[in-house]
């Protein structure tokens, strides 16, 4: 896999069902800790809400996932919401429902179809964006080479994650998978160019 999709913005979106109102947030996230963060902006944003059901899918395989459904019927929030942000095929995607109860029971087929809808409106409202799956690399050089190396960098799209430039430079950088030979072969030529692998 040499790309994946994501989202780079948050949105909001609206949903009604008998009185019931369904309120769904979509963010881009990282970290578990990311997710942590956003789901208590959410409940501190909405204390009466009767229910917060998320789900979120995390990293460039998007092995990291999970669905809550929040004190709503077993499989009725958290799945129908993970199930709308795989149909986009989206990672490092977070989507909240807060559900304010309108006193109607919706039963199992209206909820299921109360939050995916919720779901469905907040992800149309935000583009989907193509990134790169990268791999992870630490250069170390000095200084002296350090216009050659940036140039490399630019040339392959790679990301640079952190750095520390002075007499002696390290770089943290992600390079595309999709050209990361080529780019290593330009940066193995470099004089001086320590590369490790994270």
């Amino acid at each position: 896999m040499e790309v994946y999709f994501t989202i780079e913005k948050t949105a909001t979106a609206e949903y009604k069902d008998r009185g019931s109102k369904f309120l769904a947030y979509a963010f881009p996230v990282k970290t578990t800790d990311n997710v942590k963060e956003r789901l208590q902006e959410v409940k501190k944003e909405h204390p009466k809400a009767t229910h917060h059901c998320f789900a979120y899918r995390l990293g460039t395989d998007g092995l990291q996932f999970r669905a809550s459904d929040d004190g709503e019927p077993s499989g009725t929030a958290g799945k129908p919401i993970l199930g709308q942000i795989d149909s986009r095929q989206l990672t490092d995607v977070m989507v909240v429902v807060v559900r304010y109860f309108g006193g109607t029971l919706l039963g199992v087929p209206g909820l299921i179809n109360a939050y995916k809808t919720a779901t469905a409106l907040v992800l149309q409202l935000i583009p989907a964006v193509q990134k790169n799956v990268e791999a992870k690399y630490t250069l170390t050089f000095d200084y002296t080479i350090q216009n050659e190396v940036m140039t490399v960098l630019k040339q392959h799209n790679c990301t640079i994650l952190s750095q520390e430039l002075q007499l002696f430079c390290v770089v943290h950088t992600g390079i595309p998978v999709s050209g990361r030979e080529l780019c290593l072969l330009r940066l193995k030529e470099i004089y001086g160019l320590e590369i490790r692998e994270q």
